[in-house]
């Protein structure tokens, strides 16, 4: 595939949105790489799948899907032909009949890695200082505080339902592991890359390296355009 011919969907995780991806979208766009951000509702695993394959439809052509945190299973979950390959940024790939939940806590947690629990209405909040300690702890006070400002809820209804077959199994497949992540262990995320047979690519970055280290994730991305295997 020639990363012009090539047109990328980004796919955001908990807590964030499609903006979180900006950082990202300009470098692919400065190779002349067409990158379209999913808006995912994060009030269930089939909405978020309901959206993403929405936002495919508009998609002329073949397509790079990417994902990061939570949204690796979201990705796993399409059945778009579209989709070529897959790319999980620190990012979350339950086989089947796991749940997100299952792998997210297959290791024992980082120390500084909060203890989550949904408010009344079913829904999943970060404390404010976690974004400082431990979702994006490389990233500018400034950046932190707007990351927590802006941050929204993911539902238990997004990690609680057992994954179908995995789109992984019938595509190619790059991962990038965050060597200092602290939400999801990175011992977890070689696991995950190994039995994907994925190829991967580990730099010592924390959990949201689409916003701490665009530059890793856009070099990432195109080696997935580029590769013709």
């Amino acid at each position: 595939m020639s990363p012009n011919d090539v047109s990328v969907v980004l796919a955001h995780g908990a807590w964030a949105d499609g903006s979180s991806w900006s950082k990202v979208i300009g470098p692919l766009r400065s190779e002349g790489v067409r990158a379209v951000a999913a808006p995912l509702p994060l009030t269930s695993l089939a909405d978020d799948v309901a959206a993403l394959d929405r936002t495919l439809e508009r998609i002329e052509g073949p397509v790079v899907l990417v994902g990061h945190a939570y949204a690796g299973a979201v990705i796993a979950a399409t059945r778009d032909e579209k989709v070529r390959s897959l790319v999980y940024v620190a990012a979350l790939a339950p086989d089947e009949g796991e749940t997100v939940a299952d792998v997210f806590y297959r290791t024992e947690p980082h120390p500084l890695a909060p203890k989550l629990a949904p408010d009344n209405h079913g829904l999943i909040w970060l404390p404010d200082n976690t974004f400082a300690a431990a979702f994006a702890q490389h990233a500018s006070t400034e950046e932190q505080a707007v990351l927590a400002a802006v941050q929204r809820p993911i539902a238990v209804a997004c990690i609680s339902v057992k994954a179908g077959r995995p789109l992984w199994k019938d595509r190619p497949s790059w991962f990038l592991v965050a060597e200092q992540d602290r939400m999801i262990a990175p011992d977890t995320q070689r696991f995950m890359a190994g039995r994907m047979k994925a190829k991967v690519r580990s730099h010592p970055v924390d959990h949201t390296p689409i916003v701490t280290a665009p530059g890793v994730v856009a070099d990432i991305i195109l080696d997935a355009l580029r590769d013709r295997k």
